[in-house]
């Protein structure tokens, strides 16, 4: 089974999320917390991009062979985890306020799990 698909939509994802972190660093009026606010937008991506990030990165742990899954599980990681430590100090509030504060701190704990399995795999692979 070829990883192409999941290897497009990380990095598709993480090429948005970068271009779109200085749109939404500047949304600091408090929103109605029911729905989804541009800063929970954010948040939720970059979580889910982490969540990815170390999905290939276990799956390059347990697989040897291709050195390109520890590669894009340690970028993909990197990603979320800056975007979450971004949402993490632009929030205004805390959790229920509509800015992303939770779906930050869970993207920031998948991107570093992430480039701790996307390295470890890279160290094995090197062995």
């Amino acid at each position: 089974m070829s990883i192409r698909p999941l290897t497009t939509a990380t990095v598709t994802v993480a090429i948005v999320l970068i271009a779109a972190a200085p749109a939404s660093a500047d949304t600091s009026t408090l929103a109605d917390s029911s729905g989804m606010t541009t800063d929970r937008f954010f948040a939720t991506s970059a979580a889910f991009l982490g969540l990815a990030a170390a999905i290939v990165g276990g799956w390059a742990l347990v697989r040897d062979g291709n050195p390109i899954r520890s590669i894009i599980a340690i970028g993909g990681g990197a990603v979320a985890a800056i975007v979450g430590a971004i949402g993490v100090a632009t929030a205004d509030g805390g959790p229920g306020t509509g800015n992303g504060i939770v779906g930050a701190a869970i993207a920031i704990v998948l991107g570093v799990s992430a480039i701790a399995l996307g390295a470890r795999a890279r160290a094995r692979a090197h062995r």
